[in-house]
């Protein structure tokens, strides 16, 4: 896992919205696979003003959200797809037909998840997966415990998740216990992966995300096994990472490789050298 971390939430979300603004840019009818929650917001106004003022184009673009909960509806304000239609979509130049999100009234769940991704699949699969991340260390609503190979499916929130999101609801007892997530097996077949965690009560769920062990008490931790993940993190959400100086030496390698300054990194060198020897010895 590549790691980034920013001095704030602010930075680290500019950091972030380059990563999807390059993918719109190279390939403008790319897959995004999106997260709700306070989390993305930053980067998401981010990306709004990269519209209007740089002329990033959205209209070719399809969106396929991570979840939803069950019995909102679309209009419903706590409802992701309304979240996403006021923070992302209403704001940008993308076609309403592209967006998807999973339905929290449908009829036949078990059904509606398989559609849901034989529709990722007809789209090419997802490009880049857009993840927050859970102070529990879950992603999507793949609760601790989930299967590491998990599909999409109806999942019940476990009660650490329902506290966390009372504050949007006005109270426990009002957050639904039902949701339709992604499973993580889903997920991990994103073609890159960007996480996001921003906070020092974020910081114990990226360490074990991060630098512990695989398990699906902590099922962020299976982008372990994800061929590119790209983790952007404010330096409260990264203060408890042991290898924090060697996450920005790969930082500084990667800005030299990007800059194609190769000399800094050896790169040439050796080669040069031995010719040089070679010179000398004839």
């Amino acid at each position: 896992m590549r790691v980034i971390i920013e001095p704030d939430a602010d930075a680290a979300s500019r950091r972030a919205a380059r990563f999807v603004a390059e993918l719109v840019r190279r390939k403008p009818a790319c897959v995004l696979g999106l997260a709700t929650g306070s989390t993305p917001l930053a980067m998401y106004r981010e990306l709004i003003r990269l519209q209007r003022d740089d002329g990033l184009r959205f209209s070719q673009v399809t969106t396929f959200n991570l979840d939803e909960y069950v019995g909102l509806g679309p209009t419903h304000p706590q409802s992701y797809r309304y979240f996403m239609q006021q923070h992302l979509f209403d704001a940008i130049d993308i076609d309403p037909k592209r967006t998807n999100v999973p339905d929290g009234r449908a009829l036949d769940f078990e059904s509606h998840a398989r559609a849901y991704e034989q529709k990722i699949k007809d789209a090419g699969g997802i490009d880049l997966q857009v993840l927050g991340i859970g102070s529990d260390g879950h992603i999507a609503f793949n609760e601790p415990g989930s299967s590491l190979g998990s599909r999409t499916r109806l999942k019940t929130l476990a009660s650490e998740t329902i506290r966390d999101n009372a504050r949007f609801f006005g109270g426990e007892d009002k957050v639904p216990r039902l949701a339709v997530t992604m499973g993580v097996g889903t997920i991990l077949e994103s073609r890159r992966c960007l996480l996001l965690a921003f906070g020092a009560h974020k910081a114990t769920a990226i360490r074990d995300t991060v630098e512990g062990p695989i398990t699906a008490q902590v099922t962020a931790s299976a982008l372990q096994l994800h061929r590119e993940v790209v983790g952007v993190f404010d330096e409260p959400a990264a203060s408890l990472l042991a290898r924090r100086d060697y996450y920005a030496d790969v930082e500084r390698a990667q800005s030299l490789l990007e800059a194609g300054q190769l000399a800094s990194l050896g790169i040439g060198n050796s080669e040069a050298g031995g010719q040089r020897a070679e010179a000398r010895g004839q």
